[in-house]
């Protein structure tokens, strides 16, 4: 497994990183010891940065982090990077944002004791918040690192302009977007932006979410459970122009040697302003029917496109 180091967080990681948003709920059903089992593979295939969040599940994809790893927690906690992400909240009726200070240090209070751990390698702010000023956000991630509660503190989803904004009172160190073939806006004035202030850049859903996997086709459904059963990214026009173009690049990836997943993800690792690509998976090895397993996916951080 490729490492690099983090940007400004000095941090060296490997170049694919676990992503558990499928380890939330909003995925469907799954089996906790084959999530463990992966957790545990994606280990011993070099993997060393492990991000969730307290919205994946609140508390959930947290509790599988950090039990099926807990052994070398305990032995080698400096090896492992944990990126959490708070500023979420659930309410009665759904999840709202919320980067206040209270709701930040009530986060970073729940997120170790769900993870078994005693500090946060990395906080990142999951989405901006627009009743909340970066100021007083940044304020109180400040006053958390200085507790030693987390180490460092980075931002999602969020633009140049507000990354700049934030960076007034507490420097962003690293930023987590979406990226992918058919997503990257990012290319125009965020990774810019991240590459003059050696800002950290890890990227999720370099697979868009299944459809630059292989398995997936026009007559694909989603259980009722699964969010992309009601997201108008997998219907329509769009959907099916995106499944043929992922077509394509299978044919493409096959006469290579590589799986389409492994050439989508090194495509998204080849841009010189990306250090990262979260890879999520909740099965361990190959043989399952789905193609983002842990062995197909990290094996793209060892592939160079020419």
């Amino acid at each position: 497994m490729r490492t690099t180091t983090w940007g400004r967080t000095g941090l060296p990681v490997s170049r694919i990183g676990f992503g558990t948003r499928q380890l939330g709920g909003d995925w469907g059903v799954f089996a906790e010891d084959e999530v463990k089992a992966a957790i545990r593979r994606a280990r011993e295939l070099g993997v060393t940065i492990f991000d969730t969040a307290q919205a994946y599940g609140f508390g959930a994809s947290e509790r599988l982090i950090g039990s099926a790893p807990r052994d070398e927690l305990r032995r080698n906690r400096d090896e492992l990077v944990i990126a959490a992400k708070g500023g979420l909240r659930r309410t009665d009726t759904g999840v709202t944002r919320d980067a206040g200070p209270r709701a930040l240090r009530e986060g970073v209070d729940a997120s170790p004791t769900a993870l078994g751990i005693d500090h946060i390698d990395l906080y990142q702010v999951h989405r901006p918040d627009p009743k909340v000023r970066f100021a007083d956000t940044g304020g109180a991630l400040k006053e958390l690192v200085d507790s030693g509660r987390i180490r460092h503190v980075g931002t999602s989803n969020v633009n140049a302009e507000q990354m700049a904004e934030f960076s007034r009172t507490l420097p962003v160190e690293t930023l987590q977007p979406p990226y992918h073939l058919f997503r990257r806006e990012i290319e125009d004035t965020v990774l810019p932006h991240t590459r003059q202030h050696d800002i950290g850049v890890l990227v999720y859903g370099p697979l868009a979410h299944g459809l630059l996997t292989g398995p997936l086709t026009g007559e694909t459904t989603f259980p009722a459970d699964d969010w992309r059963s009601k997201s108008g990214v997998f219907k329509g026009e769009t959907c099916r122009r995106n499944l043929t173009v992922g077509s394509e690049l299978e044919r493409f990836a096959a006469s290579h040697a590589m799986t389409v997943s492994q050439l989508t993800i090194s495509w998204a690792l080849a841009h010189p302003h990306v250090h990262v690509a979260i890879v999520g998976t909740r099965h361990p090895a190959p043989g399952t029917r789905h193609a983002d397993h842990a062995e197909d996916g990290l094996a793209a951080a060892g592939i160079t496109l020419g």
